[in-house]
């Protein structure tokens, strides 16, 4: 899925709510929705830039060790399966 703002804009834009901007008027001038701006607060509120890269790779590992784990226990489950035919 293609996002529309980077992690980057995305603090930048609640850094400037923190600067005082009302966040009506900030989501207006930048296009989104005031329901994104609090989900990305609540995802990102707090965070530096080099947080949010960090998190992104995290959450990639994350996936990529999940997708390793589901493909090993089907191995297990397959090799169980044919140890029970053979007997």
């Amino acid at each position: 899925m293609k996002k529309r703002f980077s992690e980057e804009q995305i603090i930048g834009f609640l850094r400037e709510v923190d600067a005082g901007v009302p966040v009506k008027e900030l989501c207006r001038k930048h296009g989104f929705s005031e329901a994104s701006y609090y989900l990305w607060r609540n995802k990102f509120g707090g965070m530096e830039v080099s947080d949010a890269k960090r998190l992104k790779a995290l959450e990639a590992e994350n996936a990529r060790l999940k997708k390793l784990l589901a493909e090993s226990m089907l191995e297990n489950e397959v090799t169980r399966e044919a140890l029970r035919k053979k007997w």
